[in-house]
């Protein structure tokens, strides 16, 4: 009897160890992340033609001001600002500023961020969001939970294709050094530049203000769930955030962020790699004050690029 219990115990830990090994096959043999790398989603074909435009729109004594637009990834036209001042020895290094959701190129944050930067010798070049600006066509609630989930995703993850064609029209202009390229993206840019900084290795300093990471938690509940986390991999930034190293890469987050909440950025700081820093602002995510925030961007680009 003895030695019956105990051949028992062991078939039934042999079962279980079975059965054990089974149930984790099934859930990682289904997780898409894993078995996907999701950086390779964002794979191009670099020879497409960008068929760009650029039309002169201001000539001053301190700069010039172009419009320029491109053909992007699955035949979308990208619009643009280029602004390039008359300073500094050419080639001159360049940074691609990016607004944050339901703005656009000229919004006055960006607008006082391409003033900064120009006035210290970077040529800044502003693009539209997919479905911003110029390039608005019907308008729905961009909600990565709601009706239209995935019309919100190809938001994001069209806009990292643009950004990383907005490189390839770079390296097209004479007098623009495409190995100085600086990135500074506000909320939902700088979630969008952190992926974009992630896949494409040309962008030489990432900066991404008021932004975070492990979008899955929009789902509260659902958040464990692999539907969330599956949904969210191809513009997650924490999946991409550890390719930005061993480039400076800079958050600036604020600590009363209604928006982004402050773990969100937190999570994101902590799975990028060194050399990294984050920097605090007393403030909301709309009144984070503008000439700190974009002036400790200038302060790492003048150290870094």
């Amino acid at each position: 009897m003895k030695s019956f219990s105990k051949k028992r115990i062991y078939w039934f830990s042999g079962i279980f160890a079975i059965l054990l090994l089974l149930a984790f096959t099934i859930i990682y043999a289904s997780d898409t992340s894993e078995n996907f790398p999701v950086s390779e989603y964002y794979d191009y074909d670099r020879a497409i033609p960008l068929k760009d435009t650029i039309t002169l729109l201001k000539d001053t004594t301190n700069y010039t001001l172009y419009h320029v637009s491109y053909n992007s990834v699955h035949d979308k036209n990208v619009t643009g600002l280029l602004s390039v001042p008359k300073i500094g020895t050419s080639p001159l290094p360049v940074i691609i500023l990016m607004h944050g959701l339901g703005d656009n190129k000229s919004v006055d944050y960006v607008a006082y961020g391409n003033d900064l930067f120009l006035k210290n010798g970077y040529t800044v070049l502003r693009i539209d969001f997919s479905q911003h600006g110029e390039r608005k066509n019907d308008v729905y609630d961009f909600n990565l939970t709601g009706t239209y989930k995935n019309w919100s995703r190809d938001i994001i993850s069209q806009t990292v294709f643009d950004l990383r064609r907005a490189v390839d029209f770079i390296e097209t202009r004479e007098g623009l050094d495409a190995q100085r390229i600086g990135y500074y993206g506000i909320s939902l840019g700088g979630i969008t530049g952190t992926i974009f900084c992630g896949v494409d290795k040309r962008i030489k300093v990432p900066i991404v203000a008021l932004a975070g990471g492990q979008l899955n938690l929009l789902y509260e509940k659902e958040a464990l769930s692999k539907k969330a986390k599956d949904f969210v991999s191809i513009i997650e930034p924490l999946n991409f955030v550890k390719e930005i190293t061993p480039r400076p890469f800079l958050m600036l987050n604020a600590k009363n962020d209604e928006i982004v909440p402050p773990l969100m950025s937190t999570l994101l700081f902590n799975a990028a790699n060194e050399p990294k820093e984050i920097i605090w602002y007393d403030a909301k995510h709309r009144d984070a004050p503008l000439d700190i925030i974009f002036g400790d961007g200038l302060n790492w680009f003048k150290k870094y690029l």
